[in-house]
């Protein structure tokens, strides 16, 4: 095989690990943030009359939007730290990014939605910091920390199991 060949499989092989990896992180984190979104209804108002299916939809909503950001700060720490296997090599410093950028962005969402387009308010129940919801910034705090965890253990299984 010629350079350019070996170095075309092994790229294929890397980014082919990389999006198994993005996909079983993005998977942990549908199970978890939908956990997550169902758990904290009763913190924001929801209109009472409103039906099962729309608050079925809000919760899909919110929780593939959740899916989305939380695969994507997988893949840029993979970008920031130059380490594919971040999970195994870098855990806490991949985690800390992750975490900052599901807070930085959740806080700026959580403002504009709320005081600006009034796309949704908090019920009474919610506590605030600045005027921001807690449990929508917990989420990014806890969420970011099991996913590692449970991705991690999958991790190890599948090596012992691929070798």
């Amino acid at each position: 095989m010629d350079h350019f060949g070996l170095f075309q499989a092994r790229m294929s092989t890397r980014y082919r690990h990389l999006l198994i990896d993005a996909a079983i992180w993005g998977f942990i984190a549908l199970l978890l943030n939908l956990c997550w979104e169902i758990a904290q209804l009763p913190y924001f108002q929801i209109p009472v009359n409103v039906s099962i299916a729309y608050r079925a939809y809000y919760v899909f909503h919110c929780t593939a939007g959740d899916v989305i950001f939380a695969t994507a700060n997988f893949l840029l720490a993979e970008w920031v730290l130059s380490a594919p296997d971040w999970p195994s090599t870098r855990p806490w410093t991949g985690a800390a990014i992750v975490m900052l950028l599901g807070v930085g962005y959740t806080a700026f969402s959580e403002w504009r939605n709320v005081y600006e387009l009034h796309a949704w308010n908090y019920a009474i129940s919610m506590p605030l910091i600045f005027g921001i919801g807690v449990a929508p910034i917990l989420q990014w705090i806890c969420v970011p920390v099991i996913t590692l965890c449970a991705y991690r253990r999958i991790s190890v299984r599948r090596r012992n199991t691929h070798g």
